[in-house]
């Protein structure tokens, strides 16, 4: 058996076997210098071939690479921080490559309007939102505090075209075309949003399949329509006079409330007096039976006002039972502080809910109260009165002398409502940046002949090291 201390008793042993290693672990650089020096024209010889190699390939490719223009587009208009269209409805920013708006833009320049050229064209455009640095680093620093992100709508969107160069569309046409695609939805949208609602101005046309007894609450559900539009046009636009009609919303609203006081009365109560009815009989079977859906509807508001108003009594009393603690319990030294559990939430919801669907009920059933009597009342009216066809005539006349007023005040509310949603919509949607293309084919080049040089230098220095040489043979 060999002895464990006759290695420490022989100390050259060991430093012999150290010198063995370090020496393997060496690398000779001179060598590795000789033979890159002797392969030095084959390394360059190799990379200027894989050069020339990469940038062919790069042009022979280069029909079917994208060629992309872009432009940007900034929207703004009430609403749009929220999400929403001026109607509230879903703001989308694929809307702009709606298939309409590019039929539209396609016709209008003069392009194949087939369906399989619309669906390339579509297909190759691209919508993303712009969003600055100083946004991202704001999100991110609440991010890292643990706050909520609020939700982030951009205003700023990058329009983007991206066709092969071999598309039959040339590169100042790809421009053009974006531009119009742009134009054609910033035309819907000034269409959709500067014409006043089609619920206005049709009253007359009602008129021709109705009866007299029904012209008042054709003409009271117009002017009431009529008055909630300019009421809220003019909280908008509190400042604004038509140039077109001089006319403010205020004045207006007071034009309106002038019409339905001083011309509109007078037919009315023409109707309401007489008792005028072209058929007296089949009028009065109306009023009934507009009575009886009246008082059903009645009953039913009437029991959900009752479902309500019981469910936020117990709520209360629920309430009242679960707090534990009362603030006149609360030490003098602690303030009262705000209870945010997620139950007190939901409770407090709830008996918001349940509150607003209560009144509104009670308002329901008290207006269907009011409709009732008046029903009433103008039934009574037309059975208690007598048939005389000179009064008939006079109501149809004073009809015939209301519609002029009613089409004029109609015309002037339009016409205000136009130039108010110019003026509002101007720039709503507006083009931030020139339409530009995207020409990439010289850096292209350069970058397909850098990676080319690359890597023939790599495989002339791999081959070098092996001590390969191209053209040795012959040489010898």
């Amino acid at each position: 058996m060999n002895n464990p201390g006759e290695h420490a008793q022989n100390p050259s042993s060991l430093a012999t076997g150290r010198g063995m290693i370090a020496d393997d672990a060496l690398v000779d650089l001179r060598d590795i210098f000789r033979r890159l020096g002797r392969g030095l024209g084959q390394i360059l010889g190799v990379a200027l071939l894989g050069t020339v190699i990469a940038i062919v390939g790069c042009l022979i490719s280069r029909p079917g690479q994208s060629v992309s223009t872009s432009t940007r587009v900034v929207f703004s208009f009430a609403g749009f921080e929220k999400g929403e269209y001026p109607d509230h409805s879903p703001f989308q920013p694929d809307d702009l490559r709606a298939p309409g708006i590019i039929a539209e833009a396609l016709k209008r320049q003069g392009l194949d309007t087939s369906g399989e050229f619309q669906g390339q064209v579509r297909g190759a455009l691209s919508i993303e939102g712009a969003i600055s640095p100083g946004i991202t680093k704001e999100r991110d620093r609440m991010r890292a505090a643990g706050q909520p992100l609020p939700v982030y709508v951009p205003d700023e969107y990058i329009v983007s075209l991206s066709l092969p160069a071999r598309f039959p569309i040339g590169k100042e046409q790809r421009a053009r075309l974006l531009n119009e695609i742009v134009n054609v939805y910033s035309e819907n949208f000034q269409r959709t949003y500067t014409s006043t609602l089609a619920a206005f101005g049709h009253a007359f046309d009602d008129l021709h399949n109705a009866d007299f007894p029904e012209y008042e609450q054709i003409f009271g559900r117009e002017i009431d329509n009529l008055t909630d539009y300019l009421a809220q046009q003019l909280e908008q636009g509190r400042s604004f006079r038509s140039p077109t009609t001089n006319l403010s919303f205020k004045d207006l609203l007071h034009q309106t409330q002038l019409f339905a006081q001083d011309r509109l009365s007078e037919p009315l109560e023409l109707i309401y007096q007489h008792g005028l009815s072209r058929n007296r009989t089949m009028a009065m079977k109306k009023m009934e039976y507009s009575l009886r859906i009246l008082g059903d509807q009645q009953r039913h508001a009437a029991e959900d006002q009752k479902i309500f108003t019981d469910l936020l009594a117990q709520l209360q009393t629920r309430n009242d039972a679960s707090e534990a603690r009362s603030p006149a319990d609360l030490p003098h030294s602690e303030p009262p502080t705000l209870n945010q559990d997620p139950d007190s939430l939901l409770a407090n919801n709830t008996q918001a809910f349940l509150v607003i669907r209560a009144l509104q009920s009670g308002l329901k059933a008290s207006q269907l109260q009011a409709d009732k009597v008046q029903l009433l009342e103008q039934l009574e009216a037309m059975k208690s009165a007598k048939e005389n066809p000179g009064d008939m005539a006079q109501a149809q006349k004073s009809l015939n002398e209301l519609e002029p007023a009613y089409q004029e005040l109609i015309d002037q509310i339009r016409k205000t409502q136009a130039d108010f949603a110019r003026q509002q919509f101007a720039n709503a949607i507006r083009i931030s940046d020139a339409v530009a293309t995207t020409n990439g084919a010289f850096r292209m080049l350069a970058l397909t002949g850098a990676v080319g040089c690359f890597l023939g230098l790599a495989a002339g220095m791999g081959l070098s090291l092996l001590g390969v040489y191209i053209g040795s043979c012959k040489k010898s």
